[in-house]
């Protein structure tokens, strides 16, 4: 069955079943590989996309439930010549040590930036407590988004 998806500002047209997640659809035939496949349960985040704003975990969502919505992954946030604040805050706090997890934190910072855009620790501490990551660089995810939220400068 062919479907439209609207991703990262271009309308795509995949051969698949409207029960595939996705995940596999933007990795497997879109060939966007910035969301990770993690658990498979929608537990750890390393899937989260935004869809119509909203942080999802794309590895439990069937593409035939997304519709006319908007998704953006973590390669339509930004750019290598114009990364967005928080990709560049990322990288300005050195905060990813393996990078399995950090494509899904961003997502969800970029989320938690747009309802709050002047969050506290606390705030960013909860945006992203459903995103799990093992290196251990968490102190230094909380500054970089504290510093995307700063450099945005947005009330």
């Amino acid at each position: 069955m062919a479907i439209n998806l609207h991703v990262n500002g271009s309308i795509r047209t995949v051969a698949a079943d409207a029960e595939t997640p996705l995940l596999y659809v933007l990795r497997n035939d879109l060939g966007l590989n910035g969301a990770k496949f993690g658990c498979g349960l929608a537990q750890c985040g390393a899937c989260t996309v935004l869809i119509g704003g909203r942080a999802v975990r794309s590895c439990v969502t069937p593409i035939g439930s997304i519709g006319e919505v908007h998704v953006t992954t973590i390669e339509g946030l930004g750019t290598l010549d114009n990364p967005h604040p928080l990709q560049r805050a990322f990288i300005e706090e050195q905060a990813a040590q393996c990078g399995y997890c950090i494509n899904g934190m961003i997502m969800s910072a970029a989320e938690l930036l747009d309802r709050i855009p002047q969050p506290s620790e606390e705030q960013v501490r909860e945006g992203l407590a459903a995103n799990l990551c093992r290196c251990g660089t968490h102190g230094r995810i909380i500054r970089a988004v504290l510093r995307a939220a700063r450099d945005t400068g947005k009330p």
